[in-house]
């Protein structure tokens, strides 16, 4: 388990990070989200030693957290690999680090491969490859040797939807491995998608720090989507509807003002229509709460 307590850290006059706190447990995966600045990268670096708190305390498994003795494996958003070097000349580096004979490496390196449909040949240089696949071996070297402590800052960064869904299944397999995980992106629907706990940072202060299920039910249902309404005149005569956004698929989202306004929709509906075919209300996105919490527009 991966601890943090009262962790705070400065730049000259700027605070960077101010008492962050989370744990996270093995086989759980924490988001760390935040918009540009917000502290990410240091609390990453913090983790990694590269740099040391102002104060506080980064602990595994309620020792002193040391590095030389657990098992890391780091993707840096600024992708790290050599790009003149051949693909097998950088696994053999990394399984040398450590200790996994170069045989075996070899043998998982092509599985690895394979199962992330990576275009490319043991021999070839990195410069050769597609970003796309460029960022699958950097993943590969990342995850390849089983570490207990798994941080990946932006991994979905510049992939496309199908590359991003063959990452999301390793970071799920390494969770089912056991591993402490912690991530960090700008896409909300990935953080809803695996999950388990969020910290949000804004200017190094933390604003959201819990489960999802905790988070969401901190808000209202406020969002409605109906679909196969009969008559959408039914809707004019409510002025707590906020917003009607039609859909690419027919369907109709509405932002109420209160979540008992859903209720009397339901009731009018039902009593004029008898059945609906999609009735939703629903907490606000996580991509809307992160809105609202940095003070972005939606």
């Amino acid at each position: 388990m991966l601890k943090l307590e009262n962790i705070n850290k400065t730049f000259g006059n700027k605070v960077a990070i101010s008492n962050l706190n989370f744990e996270v447990k093995e086989g759980q995966i924490l988001g760390l989200i935040g918009q540009n600045g917000a502290g990410k990268s240091t609390t990453f670096r913090m983790i990694l030693d590269f740099i040391k708190p102002d104060s506080g305390k980064i602990l595994w498994d309620n020792q002193e957290f040391v590095r030389s003795e657990i098992s890391i494996g780091f993707m840096p958003e600024e992708r790290g690999l050599y790009q003149r070097e051949t693909i097998i000349n950088q696994m053999n580096y990394f399984a040398d680090l450590h200790g996994m004979p170069r045989a075996k490496m070899r043998i998982e390196l092509k599985e690895w491969m394979k199962r992330l449909g990576v275009v490319g040949e043991l021999e070839d240089k990195i410069e050769s490859l597609s970003k796309g696949n460029a960022q699958k071996i950097q993943l590969i070297a990342t995850m390849l040797f089983k570490p207990k402590l798994l941080i990946l800052d932006e991994p979905f960064s510049g992939l496309d939807p199908v590359n991003a869904n063959f990452l999301l299944k390793e970071i799920q397999r390494a969770k089912e491995d056991g591993a402490v995980i912690i991530f960090s992106t700008h896409n909300m629907e990935n953080i809803e998608k695996i999950a388990d706990k969020i910290v949000m940072l804004k200017h190094g202060q933390t604003v959201l720090n819990g489960s999802i299920t905790d988070i969401y039910e901190e808000y209202q249902r406020l969002n409605l989507r109906l679909g196969g309404l009969k008559d959408e005149n039914i809707l004019s005569k409510y002025l707590g509807i906020k917003r009607v956004i039609r859909n690419t698929d027919g369907t109709l989202s509405l932002k109420l003002d209160s979540e008992k306004l859903g209720e009397s929709i339901f009731r009018d509906i039902v009593r004029n229509q008898g059945y609906i075919p999609i009735f939703e209300q629903s907490y606000p996105t996580l991509d809307e709460i992160f809105k609202l919490k940095t003070g972005e527009k939606s």
